[in-house]
């Protein structure tokens, strides 16, 4: 789901953020988040209520719990795909990621690497089209252990050097 500007803003709260990180674990109640999160009920009422106003989550199902009907919500998609904010420098997204990596240095999973390749615009859309295949594949992983793992993807033109095409005679 591409977000609009607005709804990139909305998840750039760090507890919408997060209830966000959750609910693509499995759907969850008010009471589940709060307590995975450590925040009062209320506070997570009131971040799930903007969510929901705009489009991010969803009421997936109801339950009876004595007198009480609880709701479970539920991610409206498996991927965002975050646009550039207006004025902003670096998106957030990329300054969670980077600030995760750094976290995480030195432990026994995970690499980082940059790569540049020179390519027709056809060709760059369908790597697009196979990293967002590639990302909902990591995020439909069925939950297993005790560690959460991150995983950044990205496609973007560069305005770096290329050398001319390979010339045959030259060599």
């Amino acid at each position: 789901m591409m977000l609009t500007q607005q709804q990139a803003r909305l998840l750039a709260e760090p507890t919408r953020s997060e209830i966000i990180r959750l609910l693509a674990q499995r759907a969850a109640t008010t009471s589940q988040l709060a307590e995975a999160l450590g925040r009062p009920r209320g506070s997570i009422g009131h971040h799930l209520k903007a969510l929901e106003a705009a489009g991010i989550v969803r009421v997936v199902r109801t339950r009876k719990v004595r007198a009480l009907t609880e709701k479970y919500y539920g991610r409206v998609a498996d991927t965002f795909i975050f646009p550039q904010l207006e004025g902003e420098e670096s998106p957030a997204l990329l300054a969670e990621a980077i600030a995760d990596m750094q976290a995480s240095l030195g432990g026994s999973h995970g690499f980082l690497t940059l790569r540049h390749a020179r390519m027709a615009e056809d060709d760059a859309a369908l790597f697009e089209m196979r990293l967002l295949e590639l990302a909902e594949e990591f995020a439909g992983q069925e939950p297993s252990g005790d560690q959460v793992f991150g995983l950044v993807l990205g496609l973007y033109a560069t305005s770096r050097p290329s050398l001319p095409a390979h010339d045959e005679e030259s060599t």
